[in-house]
């Protein structure tokens, strides 16, 4: 599991997804969570824009991150 630290108080997830470098578009992004292959703390997310804060858990796949 990798770890992310956001410089705010949160980040959008189609906005992590794409900083993490698990897709190379933001639309590849809103496509990949549409799908329903994202889950955040354990539960499939469909939201875009979703808050992301810290103490969170994404998975997209064989992916990870914990965010800080």
């Amino acid at each position: 599991m990798e770890t992310f630290k956001i410089k705010g108080e949160y980040i959008q997830l189609n906005q992590l997804l794409k900083i993490l470098g698990w897709c190379g578009s933001g639309s590849e992004a809103n496509m990949i969570i549409e799908s329903g292959d994202v889950m955040v703390n354990g539960v499939v997310e469909l939201r875009k824009r979703n808050k992301i804060v810290p103490g969170t858990k994404v998975r997209f796949l064989d992916k990870e991150a914990e965010i800080l």
